[in-house]
C-alpha cells in the first residue's frame, strides 16, 4: 500500500546460568523462529509473559508478550545474556533476528540470546492493519483516512505500545527470567528502545551495541528526506569517482534527474511480476514511487550496487520494469515485516508532536528528490492517531559512563554517522565506528560479528582493535544484469 510505504523509517560476574524454563512467570519450551521469508528457521525456547496493556490498571486489559531464548553453545553460559531489539519501528525481534542471526553466530558462543516481540510486533498482541489496495495516489486525506481505518481494527489500545512502555515490558522479562544484567543491541529504531532501557535501567544494564543509531534527542521525519538526498549525492559521487561505473554510465546524476523530471509530468502505467506469486501486477510509477525506490535501495551496498544500472537502463532503454520490480520487491518485504498500527504508535507519540517551523525546514526538504511526501504522510496519518505514554525524560539526551559501541554506515541515508556522534558526545566511555562506503545496519559486514563478540566478552575498550573496519568494501557496482564487471 503506497501511503503506508511513506511511513517507514525506516540492534558481570561469570556464573552458570539459571534455568530460563524453570520461573514460575515465564515458562520456555522447545521451539523454532522463522526469518520474514520463512528460509531461515532457527532453534530457539519459546514462552509468552503476561503483562497489564495500562500499566496504570493492573487488574484491566493484558496482553501477552512473546519471549525466545536463544541458547548459547557453552555447557555454561555467561550469567549476562544478550537481548536484541529490532526497528521499524514495527519489526518484530525474534523474525528479524532470524534474519540476520548469521552476523551474532560468535556471541552464542558464550551467551544466549534473549528476544523479545515489542508489544504491537510479531506474536505480541501485533497492532497490524490491512492494506488497502484501494488507494492508487499518494495524499494526504488517503493517509489520515488510511490511518482512520487502521485505527478501527488495532486489537489494542495503541497508546500503550510506545517506547516508554517497551522498556518496562524488557525489564519485566529480564526479571522473569532471573537475569541481572543485559547486554543490549539495538539497529535502527531499536537503538532509541536500547539507549532508552539504559537511561532507565543503568544498573541492569552491561555494555550496548547501538547500530544505525536513533539519537535521544532527535525528532524522526524531517530528517529523513534531507538523509536521503546526501546518501544519493555520495552515490552519484563515488561512481563519478569510479572509472568503470563513470565509463559505463556517464554522469547518473543527470540521469535520475531527468527520470524524476518525466515521472513528475507523466506516471506510468506498468506490468511487474511480482516478487513472490510471479504474476504481473499492474502498477502507477509516477516521481512518488520512483522516489521511494530510491530510498529502498539506498540502504544497502547490495541493491546500492544495482542503481546505476537501474536508472541507465530507464535512461537510456526507456525501460521502468527492473527498477519498479526492485522497488515491489524491496517494499513488499519491508511491508510485510512492519506493524503499522505500532509504527504509529511510536512515531505519533514521539516524533510529530515535536515537529515545529524549525525541526521542518520545508523549502530544503522541498528541494530533495523525496520532497514533503514523507512529512506531510506523518503530519496527516498523527492528526487522527492518538498520543501515547512518554516519559519525560524520552527526548533527554544521555550522559552515561557505561560501555557503548555505536555503529554507522558511511552511506547510510536514514541514520547517518551525525546522529551517533550526536549521541557519543555525552557518553564518556563509547567508540564510534563507521564503515566505508556502507548502508543502515553493520553488523553483519566484514569483521564486526568478531569485533562485537569481543567487545561484549571484554566489556570494554581495553585490548579491543577496530583497525579491521577500515578494510571493509563495498559490493561494487553492477555494470550490467549478469553481475559486475569481472
Amino acid at each position: 500500500m503506497k501511503s503506508g510505504l511513506f511511513l517507514f523509517f525506516l540492534f558481570v560476574a561469570s556464573l552458570p546460568q539459571p534455568s530460563l524454563g524453570q520461573t514460575s512467570e515465564l515458562e520456555l519450551s522447545p521451539c523454532h523462529l522463522a526469518g520474514s521469508l520463512g528460509t531461515r528457521r532457527i532453534t530457539a525456547e519459546c514462552g509468552t509473559l503476561t503483562v497489564p496493556e495500562n500499566s496504570a490498571e493492573p487488574n484491566g486489559t493484558t496482553i501477552e508478550l512473546f519471549v525466545a531464548r536463544v541458547p548459547a553453545r557453552a555447557k555454561s553460559p555467561e550469567a549476562d545474556p544478550v537481548t536484541f531489539i529490532s526497528g521499524g519501528p514495527g519489526q518484530a525481534s525474534t523474525t528479524s533476528f532470524a534474519d540476520y542471526s548469521f552476523a551474532f553466530q560468535r556471541l552464542l558462543f558464550e551467551r544466549d540470546i534473549i528476544l523479545v516481540d515489542q508489544r504491537g510486533t510479531g506474536k505480541s498482541n501485533a497492532l497490524d492493519c490491512e492494506e488497502d489496495s484501494s488507494i492508487e495516489e499518494y495524499s494526504a486525506q488517503a493517509a489520515r483516512d488510511y490511518a482512520e481505518k487502521c485505527l478501527s481494527e488495532l486489537p489494542g489500545d495503541p497508546r500503550y505500545y510506545t517506547t516508554s512502555v517497551a522498556v518496562q515490558d524488557l525489564d519485566r522479562v529480564r526479571k522473569a527470567l532471573g537475569i541481572e544484567q543485559l547486554n543490549l543491541y539495538g539497529i535502527s529504531y531499536g537503538t532509541r528502545v536500547a539507549l532508552h532501557y539504559l537511561k532507565t535501567f543503568p544498573e541492569h544494564t552491561r555494555t550496548v551495541i547501538i547500530d544505525g543509531v536513533v539519537a535521544p534527542d532527535l525528532t524522526l521525519g524531517p530528517g529523513i528526506a534531507l538523509d536521503a538526498q546526501s546518501a544519493m549525492d555520495a552515490l552519484f559521487q563515488r561512481c563519478d569517482e569510479d572509472e568503470v561505473c563513470n565509463k559505463r554510465f556517464g554522469s547518473l546524476n543527470q540521469k535520475f534527474s531527468s527520470i524524476r523530471s518525466r515521472l513528475a509530468q507523466d506516471s506510468l502505467m506498468l506490468d511487474v511480476p511480482d516478487p513472490k506469486s510471479g504474476e504481473m501486477d499492474s502498477i502507477q510509477f509516477g516521481a512518488d514511487e520512483f522516489g521511494l525506490a530510491m530510498r529502498l535501495l539506498s540502504y544497502s551496498p547490495e541493491t546500492v550496487a544495482l542503481i546505476p544500472l537501474l536508472l541507465d537502463e530507464a535512461f537510456t532503454n526507456d525501460n521502468f520494469i527492473p527498477l519498479a520490480a526492485q522497488a515491489m520487491m524491496v517494499g513488499r518485504s519491508l511491508s510485510d515485516t512492519i506493524s503499522s498500527g505500532m509504527h504509529n504508535a511510536v512515531v505519533c507519540s514521539e516524533d510529530v508532536p515535536y515537529y515545529d517551523d524549525d525541526t521542518i525546514p520545508r523549502d530544503e526538504i522541498r528541494a530533495t528528490y523525496l520532497g514533503l511526501a514523507t512529512v506531510d504522510s506523518l503530519v496527516s496519518t498523527c492528526s487522527v492517531w492518538p498520543k501515547g505514554v512518554v516519559d519525560e525524560n524520552l527526548k533527554d539526551v544521555l550522559v552515561s559512563d557505561k560501555p557503548v559501541l555505536l555503529l554507522s554506515g558511511e552511506a547510510d541515508p536514514v541514520t547517518p554517522p551525525k546522529y551517533a556522534e550526536q549521541t557519543a558526545a555525552s557518553l564518556s566511555n563509547h567508540r564510534h565506528v563507521v564503515g566505508p562506503h556502507q548502508g543502515h545496519g553493520m553488523a553483519g559486514v566484514g569483521c564486526l560479528p568478531r569485533l562485537m563478540s569481543d567487545f561484549i566478552s571484554l566489556g570494554s575498550f581495553e585490548e579491543w582493535d577496530d583497525s579491521c573496519v577500515a578494510e571493509t568494501e563495498p559490493a561494487p557496482f553492477f555494470t550490467s544484469f549478469s553481475g559486475p564487471e569481472p
